[in-house]
């Protein structure tokens, strides 16, 4: 398959969390509190590339409070914490949406990914995923999670989309 023309008719993006917005470990403070590090650049994508007509939504197998806080804070409505079982709900987001998993792209990074990452038309992997995931992969990323990896799948969509450079010129010319 290729991932390019993929691309072009992606729509939304559903990201998981551990291992693709952030690098994947888990930090404890003094008191138990679970902290995770995300990527400023990942985030502004996510915040600029709905201008281009791309959605997104976060399914994640942990509820988090510090992940609840960034997806807000980035503007993603459809969040769906507490989930191993991804595919019903993203099920249940296409019928919300509208939007055809042939529109959809997923990426991911462990098992828990594989059956979204299954149904949807442009499955992406960051390069440190699971050798299962990475097969199931039509493209991955250099970057790993947490570490741009985001920024680098919403860049790659809107290449193949010719909308790119457009968002670029837009910050060249202010």
């Amino acid at each position: 398959m290729n991932a390019e023309r993929l691309a072009r008719d992606v729509r939304l993006m559903i990201l998981d969390v551990d291992g693709v917005l952030t690098d994947g470990g888990l930090y404890y403070d003094e008191s138990g509190c679970v902290l995770k590090r995300f990527n400023v650049q990942d985030g502004l994508a996510i915040k600029m590339a709905p201008q281009a007509g791309l959605e997104f939504a976060v399914i994640t197998g942990l509820d988090s409070p510090a992940v609840r806080r960034r997806v807000t804070e980035l503007g993603i409505t459809h969040y769906h914490p507490g989930h191993h079982r991804k595919a019903p709900i993203l099920r249940q987001i296409s019928e919300q949406t509208g939007i055809p998993f042939s529109n959809m792209a997923y990426v991911g990074d462990d098992w828990v990914d594989a059956a979204p990452m299954s149904l949807v038309g442009l499955p992406i992997a960051v390069p440190n995923a699971r050798p299962e995931i990475l097969k199931l992969a039509v493209w991955t990323t250099r970057a790993m999670g947490g570490q741009g990896a985001v920024r680098e799948a919403i860049d790659f969509v809107l290449r193949a989309q010719g909308k790119l450079e457009d968002m670029w010129q837009g910050w060249v010319r202010e």
